[in-house]
């Protein structure tokens, strides 16, 4: 998680001055593909750290866009609400796949 927390940070910091629209679009896709890998059970912890993690360091890019500009985290919040998706498990246990494809008793049998 480290790596992938360093690069949205360096990349960010690349788009800070795009439109928000632009990186919240780009930001979803980035959550999505890390839920995509990680949502697996028992990770919600560290999914939804992630996410938070994301928030924070748009909140400090979108901050750091003009010497006057604070963003308070009460748009922020809406920010997050608007475009990053919320940290589901979206993986079914291991059992439960192989279940689902494979049934224990055979109809013709």
């Amino acid at each position: 998680m480290r790596v992938t927390r360093a690069r949205v940070k360096a990349e960010l910091r690349k788009r800070m001055h795009q439109s928000i629209p632009e990186q919240g679009h780009w930001l979803q896709q980035v959550v999505r593909g890390y839920f995509a890998y990680h949502a697996v059970p028992t990770n919600t912890w560290a999914i939804g750290a992630f996410r938070n993690h994301v928030i924070a360091a748009w909140k400090r890019s979108l901050s750091r866009r003009s010497q006057k500009g604070r963003v308070v985290w009460a748009r922020m919040r809406q920010l997050a609400v608007d475009w990053l998706p919320k940290a589901v498990i979206l993986h079914p246990w291991p059992n439960q796949r192989f279940d689902a494809k494979r049934p224990r008793w055979e109809p013709s049998a």
